[in-house]
């Protein structure tokens, strides 16, 4: 008893703590000489250290010698077996769930309960140390984790039903597709299919005519935050890696492309299976790519540039440089004389364009600086005919020339919050744009007037991509919602019409 470890552990502060350790290990004596039927303190006994494994295993027969597995699982409650050294009354109200990870002492209850003693002997098993108590639990989580993520079944886009509002809504929302785990940061799509990027480390290809998950796309170290699809490859982007994918008969990853220009055979990043942070050494971040509308050359933003790639040798053939902070965001439009048309949109509030011929390689400089700059970082690009727009973190979207390369139209306060998202109606002489607060609004393409407006997801709008017949918006809340352009568009793009013919009159 006189080895007892008077802390037993307990490190948490409290008043008992004022009084000096001798006193509190006096008390202790005592309390626990009367439970044991004696009256009288034994003859004091000479002090000694006590050593690491009396203080872990103060109540054991015998401390386990220093090669004892620690290892063992511990037993819920419901599992402790009968006679196996610990009796507990659970009904009394002050025992706690913690009994049974420290029966006999516990300094927070400040009393013995538990402890069976046959003829004045405790009896009891050796526990394990917190370290694997820790470790056990760690791993039961992990499992635990594992199985809650194989829970979730084959992605599905499920119809959504319609009301009597949102038939004559000029933006209708009919499918919704879900199956990601976490957060959906980027979309692209044919008349066919549909691609989706998430942190969840994936991409999930679905089949747009039986509304079903064809494929998942994994192995990716860290968020898929940009995909892109052309003739039967799909590029995905994670962390400083594009992973090239052939989806013609399985999906199998043909190529790993990095920032840095490197070209890897095969798949270099699904042997590491746990989240990558940490960018190599001389690779930078990707934050999207997009591809020419012939599908041969592919545009890399990484860092304060955009590295091109030709496709048809797997090589990097150069560099498009200029901006002073990351290239968030590009777009890809072609010229009358086959040249690439590369719009970038940068953190240091620029838009650049520049012209790449085929064949050409080195470092390529901006043809073009558009002014004025937004107030912040650019988010988003799109383009439509001779006109593009770009969205800003700083709430406005803005209208610009591509031929005369200047500004036409500016909408300062566009959002509440950063423009993420822009897309074109198809059909419809109207742009979608859709921001950090969930919110989509539709704006007449030709006199930047607001044509209405919706909450379209509870959480940021990430990315939006267009095909013949749909809209898709990608956001935080683990789904792609599927949008229709109705009718009802038609009407109120006169009534907008007719307005600014009144305004101009």
């Amino acid at each position: 008893l006189g080895n007892f470890p008077v802390e037993n552990g307990d490190d948490s502060s409290s008043d008992e703590s004022a009084q000096s350790p001798s006193a509190e290990g006096t008390t202790l004596a005592s309390d626990l000489m009367k439970l044991c039927g004696e009256t009288k303190a034994r003859s004091k006994a000479r002090r000694r250290t006590t050593t690491q494994m009396e203080l872990l295993y103060a109540n054991s027969d015998s401390a386990p010698d220093a090669t004892t597995d620690f290892s063992s699982p511990m037993l819920s409650l419901a599992e402790i077996p009968d006679g196996g050294g610990v009796d507990m009354d659970l009904s009394g109200p002050s025992v706690r769930d913690y009994t049974a990870l420290s029966p006999g002492f516990s300094s927070k209850m400040g009393s013995i309960s538990g402890s069976r003693t046959v003829s004045g002997v405790e009896k009891r098993t050796p526990e394990p140390s917190p370290l694997s108590r820790r470790k056990t639990y760690d791993k039961a989580q992990a499992a635990a984790d594992r199985a809650k993520v194989k829970e979730i079944k084959q992605g599905v886009i499920n119809p959504v039903p319609s009301t009597k509002s949102s038939r004559s809504a000029t933006l209708q929302c009919v499918h919704v597709a879900e199956g990601h785990s976490k957060a959906v940061l980027c979309v692209d799509c044919t008349d066919d299919l549909l691609f989706t990027g998430s942190k969840d480390r994936t991409c999930k290809v679905w089949n747009l005519v039986t509304g079903q998950e064809i494929m998942s796309l994994g192995g990716h170290p860290n968020n898929v935050v940009s995909v892109r699809y052309s003739s039967s490859l799909v590029f995905t982007v994670s962390t400083s890696y594009i992973k090239v994918w052939d989806i013609r008969d399985s999906a199998k990853c043909i190529r790993t492309l990095t920032s840095s220009g490197q070209v890897n055979l095969g798949d270099i990043c699904a042997s590491n299976t746990s989240r990558t942070v940490t960018i190599p050494s001389g690779e930078n971040q990707i934050n999207q790519i997009a591809l020419n509308p012939n599908g041969m050359v592919l545009y890399a933003a990484a860092g304060n540039s955009v590295r091109v790639w030709d496709l048809r040798r797997f090589t990097s053939t150069g560099k498009l440089t200029g901006h002073l902070s990351p290239v968030m965001c590009l777009t890809v439009d072609r010229s009358g004389n086959n040249q690439d048309l590369v719009i970038t949109g940068s953190k240091d509030h620029y838009i650049k364009l520049f012209d790449v011929s085929e064949g050409s390689v080195g470092i390529i400089s901006p043809t073009h600086n558009f002014e004025p700059p937004h107030y912040d970082g650019i988010e988003s690009l799109v383009v439509q005919g001779d006109i593009f727009f770009s969205g800003s973190r700083d709430n406005g979207i803005k209208k610009w020339d591509l031929d005369r390369k200047d500004l036409l139209q500016q909408v300062p306060n566009a959002h509440r919050d950063w423009v993420c998202a822009l897309g074109i109606v198809p059909s419809f002489p109207a742009l979608l744009s859709g921001c950090r607060g969930g919110v989509l609004k539709l704006w007449h393409t030709d006199s930047m007037g607001p044509l209405g407006e919706l909450k379209g997801h509870e959480s940021p709008i990430n990315g939006i991509a267009a095909n013949s017949s749909h809209l898709f918006t990608a956001s935080d809340d683990r789904t792609v919602k599927i949008w229709r352009a109705r009718g009802g568009l038609d009407s109120t793009m006169e009534a907008v019409d007719n307005a600014d013919e009144v305004a101009s009159n």
